[in-house]
C-alpha cells in the first residue's frame, strides 16, 4: 500500500505527533508499505521520503515551521500524491497542510484518514497571543479551505462553552466529519468529539513506539531508590502552559529530597528557568530541547516520570517511552489513567501542586513502592509497541479505500 502521512509538525522539531508519525512510517515500511511523509520544514530531509512543504520564512509559531501559503501546500501536495501514487493520505494535524492535502486528496479521489491528536482549542487558548482575536482568523482560513458546522446542541456542550473554544471545536469537529475514517488514541478524546459532533466512522487505537525506540531503550532494568540517594524525577514536553510545568515547579519546591529534571522548550521556558534558579542548587535542571536518544537516556537514569498536564492530553507518546523504559509515572489527569500500566502508574489524589507534592513525597519515602512499579511497566511494555497496533492501523486504512 502507498501511504501518504500529511503533517504540520514533524522532525527535527520534537513533540509527540512528530513521535507518532515517525513510528507508523518505520513500522509500516517494515511490513512493506511505502509511506511518504509531506510537511513543513526549516530545511530539505536527507531522508527522500520525507517531502518538504512551501514554507513561511521568519515565521515559526511556538517555534514550529508553519506551511505557507495554502494553495502552494494544495499544489505541491496534489503533485506528490499524483507522483507517488498515493491510495491512503494519513492527516494527523489541522494546520494548513493539513488542510492543503484534504484539498488535493478530494481533487485526486484518494481517501483521507484522520488522526485527532488532541485539544486545539486548549492549544489555542494558551499559546496564541490574544486567542480571542487570532482564533476568529485561524477559523476563518480554516473554514475557507474545509466548510465548517455547527456543533451538536449549538452551544457545543462542556468544552465549547466560550465563543473561542466553539471555533476551535467546530473546526475539529468538521474537519473530522470531513474525513473517510477518524483515529483517535485514546477512548476519553473520543467520547469528548463524538459528544461535539463527529459522525465519521471512528477507532480508538493506542498509539506506539517504533522498533528502533524499543532497540535504543534495551532490556530496562528495574527502578532501584538506594539510601541516601535523593529521588530523580523526569519531566518532558512541551515548556507550556496547557502543559502546566509551573505546576511541577511548585511541587518540586514543596518537596525536599527530590530532584528534577526537565526537557522540553516552548513560550514558558523562561518562567520555568526563572523558578528553577530560585531553588537550592541542583534541586531542578531544565536542559532544553535535546534529541529522543537523549530523553531515552535520561529515563534509564530517573525514577519517576510526571506529566502535570490537565484536560489536554490524549495520549503523551512520553508516557508510553516512560513506559518501555520502565519508569513509574505519575499523572495529575484523571484522563490519562487508561494508558498507564496496572500497578505502574499513580494518578494524583487532586490536580494541583499539592496533590502532587503528596505523591512525589510519599514515592520518595517507599523505595519499594517504586521498584514495584517499574517492575509493573517492564510487563506491560510489548502493549505500547507500534507493531502491536500495525494490523489495526493497515484496517483502518483498508476501510477508507472500500469506502472510497
Amino acid at each position: 500500500m502507498r501511504i501518504a502521512m500529511v503533517t504540520d509538525y514533524y522532525l527535527p522539531t520534537l513533540g509527540g505527533v512528530q513521535t507518532v508519525v515517525k513510528a507508523h512510517k518505520e513500522a509500516l515500511e517494515q511490513d512493506g508499505h511505502e509511506v511518504i511523509v509531506f510537511a513543513p520544514l526549516s530545511s530539505a530531509s536527507s531522508d527522500p521520503m520525507v517531502v518538504r512543504l512551501p514554507t513561511a520564512r521568519g515565521f515559526a509559531p511556538d517555534g514550529y515551521p508553519f506551511t505557507w501559503t495554502p494553495q502552494a501546500a494544495a499544489d505541491a501536495l496534489r503533485d506528490g500524491l499524483r507522483e507517488h501514487r498515493v491510495e491512503v493520505v494519513h492527516v494527523h494535524t489541522e494546520m494548513f497542510a493539513a488542510l492543503g492535502a484534504f484539498r488535493a486528496a478530494r481533487e485526486l479521489g484518494i481517501p483521507v484518514v484522520q488522526t485527532m491528536h488532541g485539544r486545539i482549542d486548549v492549544y489555542t487558548r494558551s499559546v496564541l497571543p490574544l486567542p480571542s482575536i487570532t482564533t476568529i482568523l485561524l477559523a476563518r482560513l480554516h473554514h475557507r479551505q474545509l466548510p465548517h458546522e455547527p456543533l451538536v446542541g449549538g452551544a457545543g456542550g462542556t468544552y465549547a462553552r466560550t465563543r473561542t473554544a466553539r471555533r476551535m471545536w467546530r473546526l475539529m469537529v468538521s474537519q473530522a466529519n470531513a474525513a473517510a475514517q477518524v483515529i483517535v488514541p485514546s477512548a476519553h478524546f473520543a467520547q469528548k468529539l463524538q459528544a461535539q459532533g463527529v459522525r465519521t466512522q471512528l477507532t480508538v487505537l493506542s498509539n506506539g513506539l517504533e522498533d528502533s525506540v524499543l532497540d535504543a531503550v534495551g532490556t530496562p532494568l528495574p527502578r532501584v531508590l538506594a539510601p541516601g540517594v535523593a529521588m530523580r524525577v523526569m519531566w518532558c514536553g512541551r515548556l507550556s502552559p496547557e502543559k502546566r510545568p509551573e505546576v511541577f515547579m511548585d511541587a518540586v519546591a514543596r518537596t525536599p529530597g527530590i530532584e528534577a529534571h526537565l526537557y522540553g522548550d516552548g513560550v514558558a521556558r523562561s518562567t520555568v528557568a526563572r523558578r528553577a534558579a530560585a531553588l537550592p542548587p541542583g534541586r531542578a535542571v531544565v536542559h532544553g530541547s535535546v534529541p529522543q536518544s537523549e530523553v531515552l537516556a535520561a529515563m534509564r537514569d530517573a525514577h519517576v516520570l510526571v506529566s502535570s498536564s490537565l484536560d489536554f492530553d490524549n495520549q503523551p507518546m512520553v508516557i508510553l517511552e516512560a513506559i518501555a523504559s520502565g519508569l513509574p509515572v505519575v499523572v495529575t489527569d484523571p484522563d490519562l489513567a487508561e494508558t498507564l500500566p496496572p500497578g505502574g502508574g499513580i494518578v494524583t489524589p487532586t490536580a494541583d501542586a499539592a496533590g502532587l507534592a503528596t505523591v512525589l513525597a510519599a514515592l520518595a519515602d517507599d523505595p519499594s513502592r517504586i521498584e514495584a512499579m517499574s517492575r509493573a511497566a517492564i510487563g506491560h511494555r510489548v502493549e505500547v509497541a507500534q507493531s502491536s497496533h500495525r494490523d489495526t492501523l493497515v484496517g483502518v486504512y483498508r476501510a477508507a479505500i472500500r469506502g472510497a
